[in-house]
């Protein structure tokens, strides 16, 4: 499953006790897969103060669950088609876990279960409320880029659509400049012109036999097919310009219909060239190298620990070498290059996030001094949560019988934990998603 969660009980002696048999419990009935989650001991003032924070963090969790799954989806549609298949494999967490490890690729799961908490970036000395406006600012201007950005590309998809719409029409409406050429006409002629008619298939014998006798003066043997789609096609005639509207009502009148096109080399340059432009322009903003695509993501091996001491787990390193960074940078366009950039920025400050959040809601929860421990855990099939949540409910039940019971009144407000009814449990509950494509 891509489903974890990230849960925290008191770290004296005898919740470190039922942290165990958790541990011992899950391992046998084979529930989930547990690892411990180091969180820094940030500076807190007073329980107080961090009541208001922990609606922020809420609120600024959830924005930043909303935009990396807008970009995520961001990423499918700039890969679009035979691409699409590939767009989990560009949705990774660029370093982020040891100093060592900053240069690496890691997928999402693996950062998530060896997750370390980066103290260059957000420094923990740092009094909370600057670590959350940090966050806040940075999630902020990647939302107002990836706006910007993405409005450019569906401006330019929005033209490049109509465009190909019109190419893609019936013979009465569709642009002519990919069909038409400058032999097709009789130009700069005093007397003569060129029209263009739409016959229906089922009557190219009857416009073979007619086209000639419409009208006086058609020129013999000028008509030629230059087009055709389900419906009919499309024929040039040659005929003297005095004629012509004598020559439309008899063409009406058996069902051949002329179309008005004037033939102007310079505007039909101009619609090639803008079609050309605006397919490399679109093709450039994901245009990815085969190395690129060749390659997956690093995955950090035995990430799934069955049973995990409370002490620290050990954390091995994996993942590409800088010169295979490199190559797997080469042939990306720079808006599938933002996103994956970005991406991972994003998807690193939310996890940072969560683990604020547990910080906070377990001091709040537990009281001061700081003293918790925080697992994270990992359901091992949806069919197993159920029995999962009664033997987390069983062995933390004497943090909150009342909530162990499952009889928390749905009117009940608890100060500083933005949870409902249905969420709150005797231990701090938060829940990881990583089906970001979904």
């Amino acid at each position: 499953m891509s489903e974890f969660w990230l849960i925290s009980a008191p770290g004296d002696k005898e919740n470190l006790q039922a942290l165990e048999r958790m541990n011992t419990v899950t391992s046998k009935s084979n529930l989930s897969y547990n690892t411990k989650f180091a969180i820094p001991d940030f500076k807190v003032g007073t329980l107080d103060s961090l009541v208001g924070l922990s609606d922020e963090l809420g609120k600024l969790d959830a924005f930043a669950e909303s935009l990396i799954k807008r970009m995520a989806q961001s990423v499918v549609e700039v890969m679009e088609d035979a691409a699409k298949g590939k767009a989990q494999e560009n949705l990774l967490a660029n370093g982020g876990l040891k100093e060592k490890m900053k240069c690496l690729k890691i997928d999402l799961t693996s950062f998530v279960t060896h997750f370390e908490w980066d103290m260059a970036k957000y420094p923990a000395k740092q009094p909370l409320p600057s670590l959350v406006d940090t966050l806040a600012k940075q999630l902020a201007q990647i939302e107002t880029d990836l706006k910007a950005r993405t409005a450019a590309y569906s401006a330019l998809k929005a033209t490049l659509d109509s465009l190909n719409q019109k190419a893609q029409a019936n013979l009465f409406t569709r642009t002519l400049s990919d069909i038409v050429s400058k032999d097709d006409f009789v130009l700069d002629s005093e007397y003569l012109v060129t029209l263009l008619v739409i016959v229906p298939t089922q009557n190219y014998v009857q416009w073979q036999k007619t086209y000639e006798s419409l009208s006086d003066m058609v020129v013999p043997r000028s008509t030629k097919l230059i087009c055709e789609d389900k419906e009919g096609g499309l024929f040039t005639v040659t005929l003297f310009r005095k004629v012509i509207d004598d020559f439309k009502a008899r063409a009406k009148e058996n069902k051949f219909m002329v179309r008005e096109f004037y033939y102007d080399e310079k505007e039909i340059t101009r619609e090639r060239e803008e079609m050309a432009r605006l397919l490399t322009a679109k093709k450039q903003q994901y245009q990815t190298s085969c190395v690129a695509l060749k390659k997956g993501p690093s995955t950090l091996p035995d990430h799934r620990v069955k049973v995990t001491p409370l002490g620290n787990p050990d954390r091995p390193a994996a993942g590409h070498s800088d010169r295979e960074r490199d190559s797997e940078g080469e042939g990306e366009g720079p808006l599938l290059r933002w996103l994956k950039v970005n991406f991972s920025e994003a998807f690193i400050a939310w996890v940072h996030l969560k683990a604020l959040r547990v910080f906070v809601e377990s001091v709040l929860r537990y009281g001061l001094p700081v003293n918790f421990q925080a697992v994270l855990l990992q359901p091992h099939k949806k069919s197993s949560t159920k029995r999962l949540r009664e033997v987390l409910n069983s062995v933390f039940r004497h943090l909150d019988e009342v909530a162990a019971a499952s009889m928390l009144d749905a009117a009940v407000d608890i100060p500083g934990l933005q949870l409902n009814n249905q969420d709150y449990y005797p231990y701090v509950y938060f829940r990881i998603d990583l089906s970001l494509l979904d």
